[in-house]
């Protein structure tokens, strides 16, 4: 594609401007968490608990206020995204390779090998996440990496449909057929010509899905699923103060507005992009 026609359709979509700028603030701020923080986000002052935003105490403002220990919010709140968004990042590259390569190979090789992949899937997108979160967390324990492999069991069907989907169209094509005469090796075929092509749908799959594991992350660590404390997320954060939250709603409205912000913004990329790639595609 034509790189002035892919950036004007950039400056012409909306959802790809704001969800571009959204994620560029969201990554920003997890990467320089720990230096823009102002406090340290596990001190412990219960002579502060609950406090209001713009409470100030020995010179020190609390910006966002304090929660039911007495921690400053927004330090939490943006060291917090730092793991929340390391996770997604994680997951969603783990999922889009697993998945890719299985959706491959069970779309250009057929036969039982893909009766087998797409049976996975099947049996996977039927397992709620909650149930798979609480039977692995059961066996190995809460940790970051077992959070990671919940996510990873629970999204890479997506990519493995997508990607056998399109192969299954790509690899009649004539110059995939003319590999093969010539005497191309499988792995050749599968990466080097029909990789290229299907790599759009992809792309925007792979845009969205950081939303939806973004989401699925702090989900799961309200429920204490995931991120253990004291490190704080978005979805401990909820989780330790929902008890407060007629008295205090501060402790839970800031991490739910940056979770917000976070998936608003992953998801209108994740639209723009599919606008600006596959245009055919638009709603």
């Amino acid at each position: 594609m034509d790189k002035k026609i892919l950036l004007r359709r950039m400056r012409r979509s909306p959802q790809f401007v704001v969800g571009g700028i959204l994620v560029v603030f969201l990554l920003f701020i997890a990467l320089f968490a720990k230096w823009i923080a102002p406090n340290d986000p596990n001190v412990v002052n219960t002579m502060i608990r609950l406090k209001p935003p713009g409470f100030v105490d020995n010179g020190v403002t609390y910006y966002l206020g304090t929660d039911q220990q007495g921690r400053d919010i927004l330090s939490r709140l943006l060291v917090g995204s730092s793991a929340s968004i390391f996770i997604s990042i994680v997951a969603t590259v783990a999922v889009t390779i697993i998945g890719t390569s299985l959706g491959i190979w069970a779309g250009y090789k057929g036969g039982i090998i893909d009766n087998i992949i797409m049976r996975a899937t099947e049996v996977t997108m039927a397992v709620p996440t909650l149930t798979l979160g609480i039977v692995i967390v059961a066996v190995f324990g809460a940790s970051i990496p077992n959070l990671i492999l919940i996510m990873v069991v629970n999204s890479w069907n997506g990519f493995a449909r997508i990607a056998r989907n399109n192969v299954m169209v790509i690899k009649n094509r004539e110059f995939v057929q003319a590999s093969k005469v010539l005497g191309a090796k499988s792995f050749n075929i599968m990466w080097k010509q029909i990789f290229p092509n299907i790599t759009t749908p992809l792309i925007i799959q792979a845009s969205g899905s950081f939303g939806s594991i973004i989401l699925v992350e702090s989900s799961l660590s309200y429920l204490y699923l995931g991120i253990q404390a004291p490190q704080p997320s978005w979805g401990n954060m909820i989780a330790d103060c929902r008890n407060f939250l007629p008295v205090a709603p501060w402790t839970v409205i800031a991490p739910g507005v940056a979770l917000m912000i976070a998936v608003l913004g992953f998801n209108l990329l994740g639209d723009g992009l599919r606008d600006v790639l596959d245009p055919k595609q638009r709603r």
